[in-house]
């Protein structure tokens, strides 16, 4: 598999293809998840505190292997803890590394910028080599770049044709940040679409596919989510082929945010 990656604000190097463990629970179907991505050539896991499975990331890292500084490894603050650097701490414990690649504000409960002076500690302290947000409008990264002393590299939000959030996309390319896609398939609805099956079908490839390799046309790093092994295979197989302009022009359209600069449409918290 190709390893193409993204070179982040910091001079750190990020995957553009990771694999995302959110909804799958701690325990085997998680390690197996990530040993048969990293069997598979994937060389970028996401996971987070909330998710309650670094355990289980942390026991497929040593089971697979591969050289723990091969494998760019993310997780993220849960804000309704009170310390980043504290939480970093056992997020490193229950993952068993002594370092993560890049470790994010997941979503910005309580404002953008009370967990920031954490976030900077943790990778000053070395347990983090990249900082981020995650779920943050443009307004509220400038927010955080306007207070920041290490900037965040990163902003990871929902992303794909559907939910193709132009405006936001350009507000972190002007400043220099990485915007990362989670749920590039719609969480499996948007493999069903007429127009992207039709394009899938006619260049030889999977639905998924295609939306995947939309996203990497833009720039943007993904981290489809799947638990079964031909699906993790198939969906590392989007370095080898490119979508015709009139292809990317025609899923642009399929937008429903209105190109938005906000991160989602509603707030869970």
């Amino acid at each position: 598999m190709a390893t193409t990656a993204r070179v982040l604000a910091d001079g750190n190097r990020m995957p553009m293809l990771g694999l995302g463990v959110w909804r799958v629970r701690n325990g085997r179907a998680c390690v197996k998840a990530v040993r048969w991505a990293l069997e598979l050539g994937y060389r970028h896991v996401d996971t987070a505190q909330a998710y309650g499975n670094e355990e289980s990331v942390g026991l497929a890292l040593r089971e697979s292997g591969v050289p723990r500084e091969e494998v760019f490894v993310t997780t993220k603050f849960h804000p309704r803890r009170r310390d980043p650097a504290v939480e970093a701490e056992g997020s490193l414990r229950r993952l068993g590394v002594e370092y993560v690649d890049l470790y994010i504000v997941h979503w910005p409960r309580g404002g953008p910028t009370w967990p920031w002076p954490g976030m900077e500690r943790s990778r000053e302290l070395g347990y983090a080599r990249s900082i981020g947000v995650s779920n943050f409008s443009a307004a509220e990264l400038e927010q955080v770049l306007a207070a920041a002393s290490s900037a965040p590299v990163v902003n990871q939000v929902q992303f794909s044709p559907f939910e193709y959030r132009r405006a936001l996309l350009e507000a972190c390319e002007r400043r220099g940040v990485a915007l990362e896609g989670y749920s590039p398939l719609g969480r499996g609805r948007h493999l069903r679409s007429e127009p992207v099956e039709r394009i899938a079908e006619r260049l030889g490839r999977t639905p998924a596919q295609v939306l995947l390799r939309w996203c990497l046309q833009k720039g943007v790093p993904v981290i489809p989510k799947s638990t079964h092994r031909e699906r993790i295979e198939a969906n590392a197989r989007i370095f080898d082929f490119e979508l015709p302009d009139g292809d990317m022009e025609e899923m642009d359209e399929f937008d429903r945010t209105g190109y938005t600069d906000r991160a989602l449409e509603r707030k869970w918290w």
